[in-house]
Formats: C-alpha cells, structure tokens, sequence
C-alpha cells in the first residue's frame, strides 16, 4: 500500500513539475513574442520623431535625410496638415494616390485611431500642423474602440488566478481519468509482491492493463507455495527421523555404558582391561552429548525447543558455567580465568538460563576438545548501555583465517556438502549460535589476543 502511495505521489509530482515547465515554457515565449513587438513596434513614436524633425524654410519643408531614410526603409507615407485649412502641407513622394489632401475635424479624429484607405496611421503634432505616418496595410492592428470596462481592469489578477487555478483543476480531473484503472491494476500488483516477499499465497484477477504480469505473480506464487510445502514436508521428515534416532540410540548406549563402567571397577580385570573400558565409557559419554547437541540443534532449527525467556543476570549464569566445569570436569592442563571487571556485578537479560548456560559450557568444552595438550581459557562479560557481551577465549592452537571466516557465515548445519565431514568446528559452534540468535543477539568468532580462539556472544539488555 505504501509503495501504490509512493507512485501516485511521483506521478502527481510529475504531473504538478511538468505543468509548472509549461506555464515557464509560455511566459518565456510570451516575453520574447513581446519584446519582439516592443522593439519593431513603435509607430506613434516615429510620427513624434517626424514632426520634430519637420523644418519649414523658405522653399518648402525640409525633413532630415536619416528620417527620410528611415521612412523608406519601413515603407512608410507622411503627409503634413495645416491646423487651419486642413489641407495638406507636405508629403511625401511615396503618398498613395488614394489618400486624401484636405481633412475636416471628424476626418482628422477618424484617422487617429482608424485608417486612411486600409493604411494604418499614426500622427504627431509639429508647430504649423498635424503629422500622419501611413504605414503598410496589415503591418498593424489598430484597435477601433480601445475602451476597457472599469471593473474588469481592476479585477484583471484575480481573474486570472482563477482562470490558473481552473485550468490546474481540469489538468488534476483529466489525470485521474486517465490513469484511474491503471492505479487499479497496480494497487493489487504492488499487494501481491509483498505478500510473495512474506511467503504468503497470493491469486490476482487478471485482467487490466497488467494482467500478464498478474498472470505471473499467480504462477510465481504457486511455485513458490508447492516449494513450501514440500521443503516442511521434508524438513519435518529430517527433524522426526533425528528425533527417532536419537531416541533409539539412547538405550542401547546406556547399555554400554553401564556395562562398561562394571568392567571398569571390577578388580578382577587386568588393568589394561579396565583402562579399555575407561576408553569404551568416556567415548559412550562423548557419543551421547553429541547425540544430545544434535537433538538440541535440530530443534532449535525448527523452533522445536521451548524457550523459557526470563529476565536474569546473564553474570551470575556464566559465571556458574565455569564454576561447575573447575568444580567437576576440569583436567589440571586446563585454566579457567575470570577476568570480568569486578565493579559489574549485574547484567540483566531477558533469556532462557538453561540455554545459554548450554552455550558457554560449549565455547569450554570445544577448548578444551581442540587443546588435548592443554591451555587456558579467558572468560569475561562486559556492559554497555544496550548489550551485554560474553566472551570465551584461549591461548591453544586457534583457527586459520579461512576457518574462522567459514564458521562466521556457516551454513544450514543440515546442510551436506563436501566440506562437512572435514569441519572440526561445527555442531557445538552451531548450537552456540542458534541459541545467541533465538535471543535475538549476535557471535562472531575470531582469533583471540593471544593467538589461540575467541567467540563474542553479545545479548540485548532487558
């Protein structure tokens, strides 16, 4: 809806910016049709000139050679009247034979603001008489009967406005005739596209000035709801088979694993025996968390895991995660460091504990698993006014650059390629993520200060 708007609005903007060029476009043409005029016609100013210039000496009349000159140029007749008798005193030599050579008082005032036999004339006084410039027939229109009515004059702006403001209207009408059924035909197609952006079914009428591309969008979003539905089918056949299997897997790896703690602590066995059933039970455990990061991971995936989210201080639950891995699992070739700022005391985060518990006894367990000689692990939190980050570090053996830009942009963990069976970091990283970004957070993984491996969780404050 918001895009229909938008391109109503750019065609209003069109319409009301092409309409602004045209009123420009006619002013300017106006003004040098005008000045045009100004400058070719000055007719009552060239009879002034005439007079002026119209000299009685003792042969005759005597008119300066430029203003001759002048006359002929223009093809323009003179005649001179006398005040007195009305009878001409001078002329030219280019005078129509049709033009009379004496004039009554109603004569004189006809041809001031008429003609003389289609001539257009134009007079000036002079000290013995009256001047006529006769210019060429149709070189000027006079006006007969140049009287104006008075309100009309004095109401000449606002009637213009009007006229504007009319003629703005009328543009405004024929513009939403013209284009009403082609905003019809667009309003559903901007519509459709959206709901196709928003995996949403989508049936157009077809029919209208676009009714091939509703055709389409129709087509399109069929394509895409069949995809849709077999891309869930498929995706809930993975999940439950997981699911299966690793309910399945669980009893008979118990088995093992009670049985192999027996052999484990009987006495009776050789001691190498018993180390290989110490061997046989720690791999059991290894097999089952990573049966349960599977399960865990496919769930979070389909939004099958019930998130708990409460508001907690996030300090308290890391530091408990690291407290319980000193307190129960820790090999001695293994340091923990706490190294958040004793003055932070309190973050609260609204999170699922048990989730994000689970992530940072990830990021120690997966030191610990790529540092089988040993290093130390860095743990730390830090505020500031909107987030909270967490930060896992060691000093082991760390990442190439490739690794950790692949772990930075990895996958769908469903996802099989070549590649997969040669990832060393991957299920538990995943987890960690998908529990960060079920919090609406953010990770990136990098290498740490001291060269080894490093991950920033970073958690929205509550």
């Amino acid at each position: 809806m918001k895009s229909c708007l938008k391109l109503i609005r750019r065609f209003i903007g069109i319409l009301l910016l092409s309409s602004m060029l045209l009123l420009l476009l006619n002013l300017v043409l106006l003004a040098v049709i005008t000045l045009d005029q100004a400058s070719n016609g000055q007719p009552w100013t060239m009879a002034e000139t005439v007079a002026k210039n119209l000299v009685k000496q003792d042969t005759g009349y005597m008119l300066p050679e430029e203003v001759t000159q002048e006359l002929i140029k223009n093809h323009i007749w003179a005649i001179a009247i006398d005040n007195t008798t009305g009878c001409v005193l001078w002329q030219t030599d280019n005078l129509p034979e049709s033009v009379p050579m004496s004039y009554t008082a109603s004569d004189i005032a006809y041809l001031t603001r008429s003609y003389i036999d289609g001539y257009p004339t134009f007079t000036g006084a002079s000290d013995t008489g009256l001047v006529v410039l006769g210019y060429p027939k149709e070189s000027f229109w006079k006006h007969m009967y140049p009287s104006w009515d008075y309100q009309f004059i004095a109401n000449l702006p606002k009637t213009v406005l009007m006229i504007l403001f009319v003629n703005i209207a009328l543009i405004f009408l024929i513009y939403a005739a013209v284009n009403t059924t082609l905003l019809k035909s667009i309003k559903p197609i901007i519509g459709g596209i959206q709901a196709l952006s928003a995996k949403e079914a989508v049936h157009i009428k077809e029919k209208g000035l676009l009714s091939e591309l509703a055709e389409s969008i129709n087509k399109t979003s069929e394509l895409l709801q069949s995809q849709q539905k077999q891309l869930y089918k498929r995706e809930k056949a993975r999940a439950n088979w997981i699911a299966g299997v690793s309910h399945d897997i669980r009893t008979p790896l118990s088995m093992v694993m009670g049985y192999a703690g027996q052999l484990e602590g009987d006495l009776h066995l050789s001691e190498d025996n018993r180390r290989k059933a110490s061997v046989i039970v720690k791999q059991s455990e290894r097999m089952r968390n990573l049966i349960c990061d599977l399960n865990l991971a496919s769930k979070l995936e389909y939004n099958m895991q019930p998130i708990h989210m409460e508001k907690q201080n996030i300090i308290r639950v890391v530091r408990q995660a690291a407290v319980d891995f000193i307190n129960t699992t820790l090999d001695e070739k293994y340091v923990i460091t706490w190294e958040t700022d004793a003055v932070l005391n309190s973050c609260q985060v609204l999170m699922d504990k048990a989730l994000v518990y689970r992530a940072v006894s990830n990021l120690i367990q997966n030191s610990m698993n790529h540092n089988t000689k040993g290093c130390r692990i860095w743990i730390c939190v830090t505020a500031r006014e909107n987030d909270c980050t967490v930060v896992v570090a060691d000093d082991g053996i760390g990442a190439t650059d490739a690794l950790l830009e692949s772990l930075n942009h990895a996958p769908h963990y469903m996802m099989s390629d070549a590649e997969t069976a040669e990832q060393r970091h991957g299920l538990g990283l995943l987890i960690v993520k998908q529990i960060v970004f079920a919090h609406h957070g953010n990770m990136i993984i990098k290498r740490s200060t001291q060269n080894g491996f490093e991950v920033d969780m970073t958690f929205p404050i509550a």
